[in-house]
């Protein structure tokens, strides 16, 4: 049954942005397409996940290459691309290597930035895109929930979520180490620049409050204040506040050092010693390179940061790898998983029969025994449900163990034979 299982697609591996961001489709397209596939027949379940780094199809079909195909045809000419072109940036996947390629993806195994959480929302939000159009069936859903778990498995037991890969992260780690906890640490951002903004971001979302804005132009540090929920700041009078705040963050355009040693030693006097961290975004550099030599002064530059993220992208891949040992693992649980799926079918028809029986058996007994009180129609009951549990027994235990040795089919027939079950009992799970 793994078998039918598959994966094709592109992705930032494979294709250049410029290829990925035309392929990329709306929703309502996407709901074109999976309802068009899906109806053609060449699969029998379907989903497509499409971000900014990918754009695969997950399916399950008897022939994949029919149906990823007549996926990607449909993408391709609703965005006007020739598919020709696009078919040398595909790669495909079947059975156990389309299963690891999922857990992969979901887990942020395969993302371009390691470990980001972002993928594990997108898969999510493509899977309840194709359950809303009805093209999930039992293989999709036990493959994509089983995709979810080892995600959150491997972002739980590993550390590849921990640590920072970006510069505006990074400095809000270091201020965490520097400072215990952040919860009502003040900021001051001076500039306006996008990497200062973003760390103030990221500091006010881990417990900082207020960020006090300064720039040369007043009305966007009165906008960048605003957008901040924190004061305004005239430029000239930054020094003063400087004393006050926790956090430096510097993102100006200035061509020289804005701040000087001279300026940190009287502000530092003036906090009586309390520990003063810059973080400095900018280049040139707003804060002279000597400040960081002075007792409780921390500063650290653009370069500093990145050394800090270069060095947690290794700690990421080196959790990375014990990640990926945790999806294999995974893979092979999976697939025992699918073989019993595929005589599910099976084990509920001939339980249900076995129970038609039984129900109509006992129906004619207490039909003969139009006296019967509630303890004999209990005890009735009972023998019977306990002689189909018998019953049953064998069976089910058979076509387990067979299943899972690779002989389910054959005995999905053979037991399909012997009671009488009918195709609904041969032809595995419903779609």
């Amino acid at each position: 049954m793994i078998h039918t299982v598959f994966v094709a697609g592109l992705s930032h591996r494979t294709a250049p942005i410029e290829v990925r961001e035309q392929l990329a489709l709306e929703e309502d397209k996407l709901r074109e397409v999976l309802r068009d596939v899906a109806g053609r027949g060449v699969c029998s379940e379907l989903m497509i996940l499409s971000t900014c780094n990918r754009v695969e199809v997950y399916g399950i079909a008897e022939v994949p290459g029919e149906a990823h195909g007549a996926a990607f045809r449909q993408m391709s000419a609703q965005r006007g691309m020739n598919f020709e072109a696009l078919e040398p940036l595909l790669y495909t996947k079947t059975g156990a290597d389309a299963v690891l390629h999922a857990f992969r993806v979901a887990a942020s195994l395969d993302s371009m930035v390691l470990g980001e959480p972002q993928i594990l929302g997108q898969v999510k939000d493509a899977f309840a895109l194709a359950q809303s159009c009805r093209v999930v069936g039992p293989m999709l859903h036990a493959l994509m929930s089983q995709a979810f778990a080892v995600a959150k498995r491997v972002r739980t037991e590993t550390e590849i979520g921990r640590f920072a890969v970006s510069v505006s992260f990074a400095a809000v780690e270091l201020a965490r180490k520097i400072f215990g906890t952040l919860d009502g640490k003040t900021v001051l951002l001076i500039g306006a620049g996008e990497m200062g903004e973003l760390a103030a971001r990221h500091l006010q979302d881990q417990g900082t409050l207020p960020v006090y804005v300064a720039n040369r132009t007043w009305g966007r540090a009165q906008d960048l204040a605003r957008d901040l929920a924190g004061p305004a700041v005239r430029y000239e009078d930054f020094p003063s506040v400087m004393a006050e705040v926790d956090i430096v963050i510097t993102s100006t355009a200035a061509p020289e050092p804005i701040i000087s040693v001279a300026d940190v030693e009287a502000v530092l006097r003036a906090r009586h010693e309390r520990p003063l961290f810059f973080i400095d975004i900018a280049v040139p550099r707003n804060v002279e390179p000597a400040v960081n030599d002075l007792d409780n002064a921390f500063c650290y530059d653009v370069d500093d940061l990145r050394s800090v993220v270069e060095s947690n992208l290794r700690e990421r891949q080196r959790e990375a790898q014990r990640g990926e040992a945790l999806v294999e693992r995974e893979v092979a649980k999976f697939a025992d998983r699918l073989k019993d799926l595929e005589v599910v079918p099976t084990i509920v028809s001939l339980r249900e029969k076995l129970e038609a029986i039984r129900r109509g058996e006992v129906a004619r007994a207490l039909g003969r025994l139009p006296g019967a009180d509630e303890a004999t129609k209990q005890a009735l009951e009972a023998l019977s449900q306990a002689i189909v549990n018998k019953v049953l027994h064998g069976p089910t235990v058979k076509l387990r163990d067979s299943s899972r040795a690779g002989h389910g089919r054959r005995w999905v027939e053979v037991i399909s034979e012997v009671f009488g079950l009918g195709a609904k009992g041969r032809t595995g799970p419903p779609s």
